[in-house]
């Protein structure tokens, strides 16, 4: 399984719609608390502004969100922010969109599109990763099969993570749940069936991805 959350500690981005400066704040926030906090910053910051609306959505199961108009109509500021983040499958994160009121009017439908336009800004400029659910591994095996099995293991996704030798090879692995069926096969096939396969409980790592 995967999911997708905020790469960098935190991000801003700035737009100007209609003399209306829309400044962006995005943080990784792994509780709600941190949630609460990273928001009370960013109004300490901005205690001049008109609105600082924000959003967050806290674990995987998104079980604790929330978003918070500021003051601007209902439903035109928040809940666009937090859309982005559904719509994106982003988790223990929170935006801020700070704006300073520039005297024209944009209505509801421009509020949402300003808002929900912003997000997405900060979103893409802060990047993210994916996690991915792997198995740790620790393959030992004689020196004949060891070229031949780097070598195969270099056109996957598979990591070696350690390599330690003695009267053998003991390589320590990072291998997709996906590709366990593939590597337990190529291995019995490249060493004749002659290694010693150890498999650990299922860990998460973070890939960062464009």
């Amino acid at each position: 399984m995967e999911q997708e959350y905020m790469n960098r500690t935190d991000e801003s981005v700035e737009t100007v719609i209609n003399k209306s400066r829309f400044i962006t704040y995005i943080a990784r926030t792994d509780t709600e608390e941190a949630a609460k906090a990273f928001i009370a910053s960013i109004k300490a910051e901005h205690r001049d502004a008109t609105h600082n609306c924000s959003a967050y959505i806290i674990t995987k199961s998104a079980m604790v969100q929330k978003a918070d108009d500021d003051g601007e109509p209902s439903g035109t500021a928040g809940v666009p922010i937090l859309e982005v983040l559904k719509r994106e499958a982003l988790y223990n994160v929170t935006v801020v969109v700070t704006r300073y009121f520039g005297g024209i009017k944009l209505g509801a439908g421009g509020l949402i599109r300003a808002y929900s336009g912003a997000a997405a800004k900060a979103v893409e400029a802060a990047g993210k990763v994916i996690e991915i659910d792997v198995v740790p591994c620790r393959v030992t095996m004689d020196y004949t099969y060891t070229s031949r099995f780097e070598h195969t293991i270099a056109d996957t996704d598979i990591e070696i993570k350690d390599i330690s030798y003695t009267d053998k090879v003991a390589y320590l692995l990072h291998v997709k749940i996906d590709d366990m069926e593939f590597f337990r096969t190529r291995l019995k096939e490249i060493t004749k069936d002659t290694s010693n396969l150890e498999e650990m409980d299922i860990i998460q790592t973070e890939s960062a991805v464009s």
